[in-house]
């Protein structure tokens, strides 16, 4: 029997259950949800009889999560859970992917409770090796500051290119002197440092008890008092990083930013700086209502985004290429010989299924945008195939697409509008009108805001001119804060860490500048060799 934690809710269930994909893991708990197929009960099958990401737009049948019933018998002294009421469909039945977790804009909650359900949010949790995420977790405890959110990111925990090759054991201790083994394993034959983001709730106070325990992860400016570090933190995006710090043997990075910080960057685009890193596949360590709720609004406006910069038909690669490529639109490091060309390319190509896990659930409550083949959820031969490249496509009408538009983020869709202003020479009284007016209803629902006639005209635009101006404004969300985090990393790390990190970002940059003439080259010699064939039989 398995037991279920999620928030304050527990319950045992079976092994059917136990096979679904939001519930794969041995424990998923709201800090820490997880784990392996290896913990799944051998009689399991590989087609599942229980939809995996549950959705009406999916199945006709209802999930019997809802039903699931504790036959433990109670002990003295422990803690008792009783299950939520709320939020369920009409059959009484959880819909772990309905579209009604919209409603839910207030994002003060307070407890795992007050979410929409009981498994909200699951899809964010990605499923990696569990002893690596028992490392990883380990590694958080060294930390005497209280670390309230945390989730690792980048190619250090999701590979982004071939780790096959081999190295010695030399090469791999140059960069984590004491790694653990799981961390051997995952990494392979390309060790890279590990990046972490830590949500606190008390920046200043919490820098304080971090430089009293750890003064070499600081730089100079640590001397000077943790009130300067937060005030430094603050610029910009507002995230504090100590680069190439070594903790239990394992060489990481980890960026401290407030909780107040993170929810409004994901739930307003702000600055796409830490919603642009959580639209991208990351490993959730220690998780928060506040940012799971938030999280789960930032990864819904990434898909209405990318809607807007795609055709009316696209496959799953166009469409998480385009996802994963927001957060660099106008950040000065792609223009710079200090980033791979190829960097979005070989995070989609290397994370398929990771994407899939994390978006094609959300894309099943979406009116306007469908999979043209039969694509299910608790299809365990297409969720978990990295080959796999499914077709979509869109519906193109003005008034679907115009309530898209009305339903992106707050910040991002503001600056959407003054773009449109001065394209269609809106007068500003006007505009400040009708800026008043969708002011109006920010408190409501985000499923029931319809989009006007400035957003159907906005959508109806030319495609081209559509796909440029919002790329434009994407750029003007993104560039100033990237740009000055990149200035603050010469006071956060010190000079000595900036021109490592520089030195190895150049080398990424020569690897991936070198790859794409190798491609070029051989794309030139098969387009010469079919050539020649083409001759050949017009000779013959």
């Amino acid at each position: 029997m398995v037991l279920i934690e999620l928030g304050l809710t527990a319950v045992p269930t079976s092994c059917r259950l136990a096979s679904s994909i939001a519930l794969r893991s041995v424990r998923i708990i709201s800090t820490q949800p997880v784990l392996s197929r290896a913990s799944l009960h051998p009689t399991c099958g590989r087609r599942l009889t229980q939809p995996r990401w549950y959705s009406v737009s999916t199945t006709g049948s209802a999930s019997s999560s809802g039903n699931i019933k504790s036959t433990a018998p109670a002990q003295s002294g422990a803690t008792t859970y009783s299950q939520p009421k709320k939020k369920e469909s009409a059959g009484g039945k959880f819909n772990l992917y309905g579209d009604d977790w919209e409603d839910s804009v207030d994002f003060a909650i307070k407890s795992f409770e007050d979410l929409p359900h009981r498994l909200f949010g699951v899809n964010q949790h990605m499923i990696i090796n569990y002893e690596l995420k028992e490392a990883l977790r380990i590694m958080l405890r060294q930390f005497n500051a209280p670390i309230i959110y945390c989730f690792a990111y980048g190619s250090g925990v999701f590979p982004q290119e071939d780790i096959s090759r081999s190295i010695t054991e030399a090469e791999f201790r140059a960069v984590h002197s004491k790694p653990p083994e799981a961390l051997i394993k995952a990494q392979k034959g390309s060790p890279k440092m590990i990046d972490f983001i830590f949500g606190v709730s008390h920046t200043q106070h919490w820098h304080s008890i971090n430089i009293r325990q750890h003064r070499d992860h600081y730089s100079g400016i640590a001397s000077l008092g943790s009130g300067l570090v937060s005030r430094v933190q603050n610029w910009g995006a507002g995230v504090y990083f100590n680069p190439y710090v070594e903790v239990n043997g394992m060489l990481i990075k980890y960026g401290v930013t407030s909780i107040d910080n993170l929810v409004n960057d994901l739930s307003t685009w702000d600055n796409l700086y830490l919603a642009g890193r959580l639209q991208k596949p990351v490993k959730i360590l220690r998780d928060h209502p506040q940012v799971r709720l938030a999280n789960q609004h930032n990864l819904i406006a990434a898909v209405r985004t990318a809607l807007l910069l795609l055709p009316p038909q696209f496959t799953e690669t166009d469409l998480y290429s385009t996802i994963a490529g927001l957060s660099y639109l106008g950040d000065p490091r792609m223009s710079l010989p200090t980033e791979n060309k190829s960097k979005v390319a070989n995070i989609v190509n290397n994370n398929v299924v990771h994407f899939r896990r994390l978006y094609a659930p959300l894309i099943k409550t979406l009116p306007n945008v469908n999979f043209t083949t039969s694509c299910r959820l608790d299809d365990e031969d297409w969720v978990l195939d990295p080959t796999a490249d499914s077709v979509l496509e869109q519906d193109m009408d003005p008034v679907k697409r115009g309530n898209m538009v009305r339903r992106l983020p707050k910040n991002f869709r503001s600056r959407l509008y003054f773009q449109y202003q001065k394209k269609f020479s809106i007068p500003r009284d006007e505009y400040n009108q009708m800026m008043a007016a969708t002011a109006d209803d920010e408190s409501t629902s985000i499923k029931r805001r319809r989009g006007g006639e400035f957003e159907q005209r906005i959508v109806s635009d030319e495609p081209k001119e559509l796909r440029e101006i919002v790329s434009r404004v994407i750029k003007q969300t993104v560039s100033w804060p990237s740009t000055t985090q990149s200035i603050k990393g010469v006071i956060m790390g010190g000079w000595a860490r900036t021109l490592r990190y520089l030195g190895e970002k150049y080398s990424k940059w020569k690897k991936g500048r070198a790859e794409g003439k190798s491609s070029a080259s051989r794309a030139s010699e098969t387009a010469s060799e079919g050539d020649g064939k083409s001759e050949g039989k017009k000779q013959e």
